[in-house]
C-alpha cells in the first residue's frame, strides 16, 4: 500500500522569508520551541542542516504509535525551495512503513505571499495496512500555522 497526502497553507509572507526557516535547521529549532505538545524534543544527531543531516524526534507520551524516530534530510533544492526528509530509523518504520517522506515546498504566489505545501509520501506493507491511519497532515498543518504566525509576529515587531 502506498500513497500521498498534501496540505497547503497560504501565508502573507514572501517565499524567501519562509524558506529561510523551512530550508534550514531553524525549522527544527522553532518546532522544538513552539510546539512541545506536538514534538517534545528535536536533537541534531549529525550534519549542519544540509543534505545528510539526521535529527532525532521524540514525541510526547500518548502520541499514537510513536515514541521517537530519526529523520534524514535527503534532498534540499534552494532554487525550487523544496526539502525532503525521510524517516530512517524507528517510529513508523517499526510499524510496517518502508517509506515515510515529508516534502516541504515553499511556493511563491506573488512578491508578498507564498504557499507552504507539505506532502507526505508513504509505503506500507499490506500486512500492516491497519496502521495507515497514522498517515495524516495534522502535524505538518499545525507546524505551518505556528511557523507562519511566528514569522508574521517577528515581521510586525521589526
Amino acid at each position: 500500500m502506498h500513497g500521498e497526502l498534501s496540505h497547503e497553507l497560504e501565508v502573507g509572507l514572501p517565499a524567501s522569508v519562509v524558506w529561510e526557516v523551512y530550508g534550514t535547521l531553524e525549522l527544527a529549532n522553532l518546532v522544538g520551541k513552539l510546539l512541545p505538545n506536538l514534538i517534545e524534543k528535536i536533537e541534531l544527531v549529525e550534519g549542519d542542516g544540509g543534505v545528510g543531516t539526521v535529527l532525532l524526534l521524540t514525541f510526547p507520551k500518548g502520541t499514537p504509535g510513536l515514541t521517537s524516530y530519526k529523520e534524514k534530510f535527503v534532498m534540499i533544492d534552494n532554487e525550487k525551495r523544496i526539502k525532503d526528509t525521510d524517516v530512517v530509523e524507528g517510529g513508523l518504520l517499526d510499524l510496517g512503513f518502508s517509506l515515510y517522506r515529508i516534502r516541504f515546498e515553499i511556493v511563491e504566489k506573488d512578491a508578498d505571499t507564498s504557499i507552504i505545501r507539505s506532502t507526505i509520501f508513504y509505503e506500507l506493507a499490506d500486512e500492516h495496512s491497519a496502521n495507515a491511519f497514522l498517515v495524516n497532515t495534522q502535524a505538518v498543518a499545525k507546524i505551518g500555522e505556528v511557523i507562519s504566525q511566528h514569522l508574521l509576529e517577528k515581521q510586525a515587531n521589526a
